[in-house]
């Protein structure tokens, strides 16, 4: 595939996602969930630590910033933005598609910069399953992270967008067996995430028994790729395929749960329609160690750093209010908090 053809793509992409398109019909689930208020909390509210060890590093605070970007002239200011919140706020960063700097394109600000304006950032490189039968593998996954300096490789499940891309990766066959083989021979910490329609208890249990160093589950309430494929689409058929799929996928309330579930040790990301710092804490609550948050944070990280650092400030502080309000001075505290019936 053409530089031009994939960087145009990506231009699509982020025009569809700021625009409010490819919302997901479904609700991720957060609304049904409630805390038991604690109207006497014996905690001091500024004292309350919300750090968490994320890959080897101490975190801040439990977000992970899942960013998409578009072509190289907007990718690169986007990506800078993001990087100097994550060093500023002590929280992770996972980078966008590799797949057009990897093939000798222009990589937006994914370079050497990025790791210089986010030193101490637990940054991870990003490649796509699909790949890893078309000649992609542990060098390319290497060179991916070489290029930025990351910490991990983000390996992402997307099956209902390139079955509804006009020009998607359609033949699956053999991509689990080329994933535990990467898993296995590559020398860094391996994280597998969906893009949106969830990942289920069973493929879970299946991605940590592969020896994933930990589950993104990404599911349906965000953006839904399926509708953004469909929307960026110009034949009509290929529209009215997408648009069935509208509600497709396991609420990410629910992915959280069952994968936790179904995993009890493993390391859990919960993203996919988290909108707040109190739907961050229900992710927490719910089973997730981490919470992922990309459309959500992408029109602030379009306009400067300190828009980016500002988004997450008011998150980080409605996580700290709904532990204040729920008697937790931990993630972990936080993690046992009673839910209303």
């Amino acid at each position: 595939m053409s530089d031009d053809v994939i960087r145009d793509r990506k231009d699509q992409h982020l025009d569809v996602v700021l625009s409010g398109g490819g919302r997901h019909a479904r609700d991720a689930g957060f609304d049904a969930i409630r805390f038991v208020h604690e109207a006497l909390p014996d905690l001091d509210h500024a004292k309350i630590d919300l750090g968490v060890d994320f890959l080897g590093r101490r975190l801040k605070a439990p977000f992970l910033i899942s960013s998409m970007t578009g072509g190289p002239a907007r990718a690169e200011a986007i990506n800078a933005h993001l990087a100097e919140g994550a060093q500023h706020l002590g929280i992770a960063l996972a980078v966008g598609s590799q797949r057009g700097a990897l093939e000798g394109g222009a990589d937006g600000g994914l370079n050497a910069s990025l790791r210089h304006r986010a030193p101490d950032t637990p940054i991870l490189a990003n490649m796509g399953a699909a790949q890893l039968t078309q000649g992609f593998g542990v060098d390319q996954a290497r060179r991916v992270m070489e290029m930025i300096g990351a910490d991990a490789l983000i390996v992402h499940l997307n099956p209902l967008q390139e079955a509804c891309q006009a020009e998607g990766d359609r033949d699956w066959w053999g991509v689990g067996a080329a994933l535990e083989a990467l898993i296995r021979k590559l020398d860094a910490p391996v994280v597998i995430k969906e893009t949106g329609a969830g990942i289920s208890a069973a493929t879970a249990r299946r991605l940590i028994d592969m020896g994933a160093a930990a589950i993104d589950v990404a599911g349906a309430g965000g953006a839904n790729w399926g509708l953004i494929e469909g929307e960026r689409a110009t034949e009509p058929s290929d529209k009215a395929h997408a648009l069935v799929f509208a509600d497709w996928g396991i609420p990410t309330a629910r992915a959280i749960a069952e994968a936790r579930a179904a995993c009890p040790d493993a390391l859990i990301i919960g993203s996919g329609g988290v909108r707040n710092g109190l739907d961050a804490a229900k992710a927490i609550r719910l089973g997730a160690d981490m919470v992922g948050q990309a459309a959500g944070v992408l029109e602030a990280a379009t306009v400067s750093t300190d828009a980016v650092v500002a988004h997450f400030q008011l998150a980080i502080r409605q996580l700290r209010t709904a532990c204040f309000c729920t008697g937790s001075a931990s993630l972990a505290d936080l993690k046992r908090a009673p839910l209303q019936a």
